[in-house]
């Protein structure tokens, strides 16, 4: 009988692909456990490396926490971006919503470490930022609906912010809840602010 040797199956990760599998294992403990509640010690072990691996490739935990707040940062404005683009009706609207709520289903840890954490590092963004960022793309539509009811558009920034709060807290809520079905609460919550945005009329004097 003949003995072969042992064959290790185990593939050695590129640079690239070792520093994503750190990132998804960093915002899977991040979203669990909070950054405060997360080791490096912990991410080394579940990627089954040493800790200077970790620090080689950010630096630290602040390091590693301030990528994954960028790119979901960067993942939701764009997704944003693109859902604001295009006609403004209430067909447009429902479906954006929609889409917003998926997003928060798919991406659950990234949205759960944007809601619930404030960037310990420098050059991450917040939550906060995230979503006046998002209300600031809202607003040139916002002026051209007031002043189409006779409103003063110079209130865009406020209704902007109106509108974006509602949808972002609605989305927290539903996160956790997760009833009723994401379309339905979608649904509601365009009839919400729709039915409000159609009921301005022109201001009195």
């Amino acid at each position: 009988m003949t003995e072969h040797p042992a064959k290790n199956n185990r593939k050695r990760m590129t640079g690239k692909e070792r520093r994503q599998q750190l990132l998804d294992i960093g915002r899977h403990l991040f979203a669990e456990r909070g950054f405060e509640g997360t080791s490096i010690e912990e991410v080394a072990a579940q990627a089954g490396v040493s800790k200077p691996v970790v620090y080689e490739h950010f630096g630290g935990k602040e390091g590693l926490y301030a990528v994954v707040v960028d790119r979901e940062v960067e993942r939701l404005l764009t997704t944003a971006t693109a859902l604001l683009e295009g006609e403004h009706s209430k067909p447009k609207f429902e479906a954006a919503a929609i889409a917003l709520l998926r997003y928060i289903e798919e991406n659950a840890d990234g949205f759960r470490i944007l809601v619930r954490d404030s960037s310990p590092g420098p050059g991450s963004g917040t939550y906060g930022t995230l979503l006046g960022d998002i209300a600031v793309q809202v607003e040139y539509i916002m002026a051209d609906f007031l002043s189409s009811r006779g409103r003063d558009p110079k209130l865009a920034p406020m209704y902007s912010q109106m509108m974006v709060g509602m949808v972002a807290f609605t989305g927290q809520w539903w996160l956790d809840a997760r009833k009723p079905k994401l379309e339905q609460v979608a649904a509601n919550l365009i009839d919400l602010a729709w039915s409000g945005l159609e009921g301005l009329g022109a201001k009195r004097a």
